[in-house]
C-alpha cells in the first residue's frame, strides 16, 4: 500500500515540476509565444496579458508597473497571472486577438478574453483586477465590514449595496454585470450607516460613485426589471465629466446626453451649475447629464462650436455620435436662476423646439469610436502610396537627385495624421 502512495506522490510531484517549469507561479511576468500561449491560457483561470511591441514607448513605461503588480496578484486566493506577448513578432496571436495598437491589454477569464481599459499604475491595476476574482455578491455583517468593502472597492467602479435585501434578489444581476460594478448586501448595520448613506427605510439599494462623490437610493419595487433599470441608470454618476476615459463609458449607454459646455469646470460658478445639473439629472433619468470645460478639453468642445469666444455655458443634446441638438431660445445659460433655465431647456427639447446640427471640426470618431484600427490605416496609406507611384510612373518624369518621391511624402503625412487621431490608450 505504501509503495502505491509513494509512487502516486512521485508522479504528482513530477507533474507539478513540469507544470512549474513551464509556468512558474512565483510572481514574475511570464513571457509567452505562439508555442505556449494556448497552454498558459488553459493552465490559469485568470491571466492578464500584455500584447506589446519592443519599440513602443508606452509599453516600456508599462513594464515596471506590471513587474510590481505581478507578485501581489499571483499571491491572491484566486491568483491572477501576468504575462506578455511580443505581438510585433508573433503576428498570428496579434491577429487572433484583434491587437491593433500597443500596448493592448486583455484579461483571460477561464479562457475568455476581455479587453482591459482600466488604470495602469501598479496599485490601481491591482485594485481594478481584484474586481474580476471577487465574489459576485459580498455579504456584509457589520458597519466596519461595509466601510472596508467600500474602501477596498476603490473608485473605478460604481458600488451597489443592498440594505436589508436578500442576496438572492440581486444574485442574477450581479453575475450579469460583474464586470461593470461591485455588488453587496448588508445584513446588519446601525442607524449611523443609514444616515451616512442617506436612506431612511429598508429594504433599500444604494448606488455609490466614490470617484464622483455621488449616490442614489432605490426603494423598490424589487422586481428584476425595475432593479435592472436602476442599475443601468447608475453605472454612470448623475453628472459625467467628459474626458477620454468617460467617453468610452458613454458608448455603452443608449440614452441621449445633455451636454453643458463650460469655460472652466473647476471655477466656483461652474461647480454651482454642476450641482444644479445633478438635481436635474436625478429628475430626468432618461438622459445622461455631462459637462466639459473648454479649458480642460478644448478640442472636444470645439466640435460643438464652443470655444473661448462663444457665450458660455452652452447647452446641447448630443446623440453620442455625429449629431447634436440646440434648443431654440435656450442656447446658453445666463447668470441668475440657472435651475429654471435648465428646466426650460429640457422642456424645449421635449416639445420639439430644436435645431439639429452636425459635429464640426475633426471627426468625432477620433475621440470616441476608434473604429479604424491601425492595420486599416496602414492599408489605406499603402493604397494611396501605390496610386501616387503609378501616376508618377505614368508621367515618366525624369529622376531628380536629392528629391523625395511624392508617395513617400503622402505616406508620411497620412501616418502622422493617423497617430494624431489615435486613442490615448493605444498611441503607438
Amino acid at each position: 500500500m505504501s509503495f502505491y502512495v509513494v509512487t502516486l506522490s512521485l508522479l504528482l510531484s513530477i507533474s507539478f515540476a513540469v507544470s512549474s517549469h513551464h509556468f512558474p507561479i512565483d510572481g514574475t511576468v511570464l513571457e509567452l509565444d505562439e508555442s505556449n500561449f494556448d497552454s498558459a491560457i488553459s493552465a490559469f483561470d485568470f491571466i492578464f496579458v500584455d500584447f506589446y511591441a519592443p519599440w513602443c514607448g508606452h509599453c516600456k513605461r508599462l513594464n515596471p508597473e506590471l513587474d510590481a503588480a505581478a507578485p501581489v496578484l499571483a499571491g491572491l486566493k484566486k491568483p491572477i497571472i501576468i504575462a506578455k506577448v511580443n505581438a510585433d513578432k508573433y503576428t498570428r496571436l496579434a491577429s487572433k486577438y484583434d491587437v491593433d495598437g500597443y500596448p493592448t491589454l486583455k484579461l483571460f477569464m477561464h479562457g475568455i478574453p476581455v479587453e482591459y481599459n482600466g488604470p495602469r499604475k501598479a496599485d490601481l491595476l491591482i485594485r481594478y483586477l481584484k474586481k474580476f476574482v471577487a465574489p459576485d455578491v459580498a455579504v456584509l455583517d457589520s458597519d466596519s465590514a461595509i466601510t472596508n468593502f467600500v474602501e477596498e472597492a476603490g473608485t473605478n467602479f460604481p458600488i451597489f449595496i443592498g440594505f436589508g435585501l436578500n442576496e438572492s434578489m440581486i444574485a442574477e444581476l450581479s453575475t450579469k454585470y460583474k464586470k461593470q460594478a461591485w455588488f453587496s448586501v448588508a445584513k446588519d448595520f446601525s442607524e449611523d450607516v443609514m444616515v451616512s448613506y442617506d436612506f431612511d427605510k429598508v429594504p433599500a439599494l444604494v448606488a455609490l460613485h466614490p470617484g464622483y462623490d455621488g449616490s442614489s437610493v432605490f426603494y423598490g419595487p424589487f422586481e428584476e426589471d425595475f432593479l435592472e433599470d436602476f442599475l443601468k441608470q447608475n453605472f454612470l454618476p448623475l453628472t459625467v465629466p467628459i474626458n477620454y476615459d468617460t467617453l468610452k463609458l458613454l458608448k455603452n449607454d443608449e440614452r441621449k446626453i445633455v451636454l453643458t459646455i463650460l469655460d472652466d469646470e473647476d471655477d466656483e460658478k461652474s461647480k454651482h451649475l454642476i450641482k444644479l445639473l445633478k438635481a436635474a439629472a436625478s429628475a430626468n433619468r432618461d438622459f445622461i447629464f455631462a459637462y466639459v470645460g473648454v479649458k480642460q478639453f478644448e478640442d472636444f468642445a470645439d466640435t460643438f462650436e464652443a470655444n473661448k469666444k462663444t457665450k458660455l455655458p452652452k447647452m446641447v443634446v448630443w446623440d453620442g455620435n455625429e449629431e447634436y441638438i440646440l434648443v431654440i431660445g435656450s442656447e446658453s445659460i445666463d447668470e441668475g436662476d440657472e435651475g429654471s433655465q435648465i428646466t426650460r431647456f429640457l422642456e424645449g427639447f421635449r416639445e420639439g423646439r430644436i435645431i439639429v446640427k452636425g459635429i464640426g471640426g475633426p471627426s468625432l470618431l477620433g475621440y470616441i469610436n476608434s473604429l479604424i484600427g491601425i492595420r486599416s490605416v496602414y492599408i489605406i496609406i499603402f493604397v494611396i502610396a501605390m496610386i501616387f507611384l503609378i501616376r508618377t510612373i505614368n508621367k515618366e518624369e525624369p529622376l531628380r537627385v536629392g528629391t523625395r518621391d511624392a508617395s513617400d511624402a503622402a505616406a508620411s503625412s497620412a501616418s502622422m495624421e493617423s497617430r494624431e487621431h489615435r486613442s490615448d490608450y493605444k498611441e503607438d
